[in-house]
C-alpha cells in the first residue's frame, strides 16, 4: 500500500478526515473517557447515517415518520425532546449516549458470543439495537445466526432491515439501505488490529 491513512484497503481522503476530526459531535465522543469504543463508534456512525448533523439545533416534527414525533439530533424522540430548545452537538451526544448505553447493557443478554466480538462487530449490533429496538432484535434472524456462532451470517442480515414507514406505507428507505449495507461490511470485514 502507498502512504496515507487506510481503513481496510480503502485510503481515506485527508480533507474528509480533517473535517471529521473538527466535528463537534466526534470531538464529544473522543473526549468521553467513560464510554466504550463500540458505543462511540456506533454513535458517530448513526450521527452520519441519520442526518450528517442536519438536525442539530431545534427539534422538528418528522412528518414522514410514524406518529409524526418531535425529533432532534440523530433521530431522538421522546419526552426529553423539548420544543423550542436549541440542541448543540454536545447536547445531542449526551441525549443519544443514554440510549446507546442501554443498548450496550442489553446486548450481552441477547448475544451469547458478545465478549468474543471486536469493537466493530459490537458497534454494529449496538447500532441495530438503538435503531431497530431490542424487541425487533430479539426475534431476528440476525440474533439467531449470531447465537449459532455464525457471525458472518448475522452481519449479512443488516441490509434486510431497510424499510420504514412514509405516509403510512412501508417502503425501502435509501438511508436505511446505506446503513444496512455499511453495517454489514463493517461487521463482517473490519477488525481492530492489536498494536505491537
Amino acid at each position: 500500500m502507498a502512504g496515507g491513512i487506510y481503513v481496510g484497503d480503502a485510503q481515506l481522503d485527508a480533507n474528509k478526515l480533517a473535517a471529521a476530526q473538527r466535528n463537534e459531535y466526534v470531538q464529544a465522543a473522543a473526549a468521553d473517557p467513560d464510554t466504550s469504543l463500540e458505543v462511540k463508534l456506533a454513535m458517530v456512525w448513526a450521527q452520519f447515517y441519520e442526518s450528517s448533523m442536519q438536525h442539530v439545533g431545534y427539534a422538528y416534527v418528522d412528518r414522514n415518520g410514524r406518529g409524526q414525533p418531535l425529533t432532534v439530533c440523530a433521530g431522538i424522540t421522546g419526552p426529553e425532546v423539548l420544543a423550542g430548545k436549541w440542541y448543540t452537538p454536545n447536547d445531542c451526544y449526551e441525549l443519544e449516549k443514554r440510549r446507546y448505553l442501554e443498548a450496550e447493557r442489553v446486548a450481552p443478554q441477547h448475544l451469547r458470543y458478545w465478549s468474543s466480538y471486536d469493537p466493530f462487530a459490537r458497534a454494529t449490533f449496538l447500532d441495530f439495537l438503538h435503531n431497530k429496538g431490542a424487541e425487533n432484535f430479539s426475534t431476528s434472524t440476525m440474533k439467531r445466526k449470531a447465537n449459532a456462532g455464525d457471525l458472518a451470517g448475522a452481519c449479512r442480515e443488516n441490509p434486510r432491515w431497510n424499510k420504514g414507514t412514509v405516509n403510512g406505507a412501508r417502503v425501502v428507505l435509501p438511508g436505511l439501505q446505506i446503513r444496512g449495507d455499511a453495517n454489514s461490511e463493517i461487521c463482517s470485514s473490519w477488525r481492530l488490529q492489536e498494536a505491537g
